[in-house]
């Protein structure tokens, strides 16, 4: 079954991408939601119509993106967490915990784009995030976890 997507959906696409869904799927789950529309001839004309009167603002979103992205590579970002025996953590650091110290920092930035490489982090170091800042700016944010002050 092939959809339009209204609305990024993790694993599948972004917005206004055509997708191939098994049935089920985009029956039971991506239609109700309205995450996607079936996709057919004239929801593909409408689609290709809106993609062409974006495509400047687009070019603009992307202008921007990369000024961010920018930005935010000069930066030094450092996550402070108590620690144990050691340099393992209490709990761990994840993508919420750089999402706030990119705010800090003077960037707002949504948890959900971005994504700490292994998921979360138990001990102290240097570690990498990517930060997704448009669907074509995708940008590598190293960060160190220290140990809190004790």
């Amino acid at each position: 079954m092939e959809v339009i997507l209204r609305q990024d959906v993790e694993q599948l696409g972004f917005k206004d991408d055509v997708v191939n869904v098994k049935n089920g799927y985009g029956r039971n789950y991506l239609i109700p939601q309205g995450y996607a529309v079936l996709a057919t001839v004239s929801a593909k004309k409408v689609l290709a119509e809106n993609l062409k009167q974006r495509a400047f603002k687009e070019a603009k979103l992307i202008e921007d993106a990369k000024k961010v992205a920018n930005a935010i590579t000069d930066l030094t970002i450092k996550i402070t967490a108590k620690t144990g025996a050691g340099d393992k953590l209490f709990g761990s650091v994840n993508n919420i915990n750089v999402s706030e110290a990119l705010e800090k920092a003077g960037h707002a930035v949504d948890k959900k784009f971005i994504t700490v490489a292994g998921g979360n982090v138990k001990r102290t170091g240097t570690y990498n995030a990517k930060v997704r800042l448009h669907r074509e700016v995708i940008v590598d944010l190293p960060f160190d976890v220290v140990a809190e002050a004790k």
